[in-house]
């Protein structure tokens, strides 16, 4: 029976593909898996038994990812399981930003108790008018599962839009809509759109992205638009766009005490992925893809350990080797099998930055020793009998 622990309450439709194999448990350290939203766990002692960690959600910025994989723990996320749910709100922001619908209820409900109400908004409704998104120029600056999906979106909706991803995949290139124009440097989007939205994640090439030489690069009135991660811009900048009339409108999902009260602002309270099919289809992948990892080894949207997936395995036996990604490892493992007279009928090795992983399918059960000495070789983090 395997054990799993949920740091934070996850959907229980998504907990319901578990199979009989699998057992929740409140004792986190008997735990082989984690299922986690926004729990912070950079304070945290990882068991010896823990082995895989999944975020029901694209971000893993509570999440530890080098001492992770430094202890052989694989870290999984759900990149566009809630990409819609994101959409929709880019989209509702969008319209926020043009028409000043959150200006015109603020009228109504301060002015609730009037009598004539209906002869006085026709005085007032003007204040409050705003323009059309339709034939407007929109940038979308990364093309991933959600930015794809905003861009398809807007060009629906009648809009001229710009995407840019230096580092587009082939699946989303073939997702993108033909009507979407592909911009080659981001100071196109910069200088030329009426709105801008970021869909990339934190890094450090990407923190502060949206700053003061940025901002001056773009037209007057522009809208910017901010549902990925509130350090992609930076808020002092754009503080002082809004209050120059620069910055139009910035809509942001990511309240803070420098946010709420900027001038002509509209923060909402990150809700991008907060809706009941987001957290369902999140919880769902999340589920999976730490089952498929604890029963056969294969790795799928892990952010530190790179995809490797070797189907079920069909031999008497599979083990999985963590490895620093540094030459002669595999060496090292074939070779411990062959000294011991274990043929392996099917391999694979994959990487990512300083961390390797390798798949070895075995045509004999290697013993406690083996295993023993695998595990004991310099530049070796973790080694499993998976079967």
């Amino acid at each position: 029976m395997k054990r799993i622990h949920c740091l934070n309450a996850i959907s229980k439709y998504g907990l319901g593909f578990l199979t009989e194999d699998y057992a929740l448990t409140e004792d986190i350290n008997e735990a082989e898996g984690i299922l986690v939203r926004s729990a912070s766990m950079h304070e945290m002692d990882f068991s010896s038994n823990l082995l895989a960690v999944a975020r029901a959600g694209a971000g893993v910025n509570n999440i530890p990812l080098e001492d992770c994989a430094q202890k052989g723990i694989v870290v999984f996320n759900t990149p566009g399981a809630n990409a819609n749910g994101v959409k929709e709100l880019v989209l509702a922001g969008l319209l926020l930003a043009s028409r000043d619908v959150v200006g015109g209820i603020a009228w109504c409900k301060d002015n609730r108790d009037d009598e004539n109400i209906a002869k006085s908004v026709e005085k007032q409704k003007k204040a409050f008018a705003g323009g059309e998104i339709k034939g407007k120029r929109l940038g979308v600056i990364g093309l991933g599962a959600i930015g794809a999906e905003v861009a398809n979106a807007a060009a629906s909706l009648g809009m001229e839009v710009y995407g840019y991803d230096p580092y587009i995949s082939v699946n989303a290139a073939w997702m993108l809509s033909r009507n979407v124009k592909h911009i080659t440097n981001v100071d196109t989007i910069y200088q030329e759109c009426d709105f801008i939205t970021i869909h990339v994640p934190l890094l450090d090439a990407t923190k502060g992205m949206i700053n003061q030489e940025t901002i001056g690069q773009m037209k007057d009135g522009v809208v910017v638009l901010n549902f990925a991660r509130d350090l992609l811009v930076d808020e002092k900048a754009m503080s002082a766009a809004l209050d120059s009339g620069k910055v139009k409108k910035y809509v942001t999902d990511f309240p803070n005490t420098t946010s709420v009260k900027m001038k002509n602002a509209i923060v909402i309270p990150h809700l991008g992925a907060s809706t009941e099919e987001s957290e369902d289809n999140c919880a769902k992948m999340a589920v999976m893809e730490m089952m498929d990892y604890l029963e056969n080894g294969n790795i799928r949207n892990s952010v530190n350990f790179a995809a490797c997936d070797m189907g079920v395995c069909k031999t008497v036996s599979r083990v999985a080797v963590m490895h620093l990604n540094v030459p002669n490892m595999i060496g090292q493992a074939t070779g411990t099998m062959a000294a011991n007279g274990i043929n392996i009928s099917d391999m694979t090795n994959k990487s990512k930055g300083k961390f390797a992983y390798t798949l070895m399918d075995l045509d004999k059960q290697p013993d406690e020793a083996i295993i023993q000495k695998l595990a004991s070789t310099e530049g070796i983090l973790r080694v499993r009998v998976i079967r």
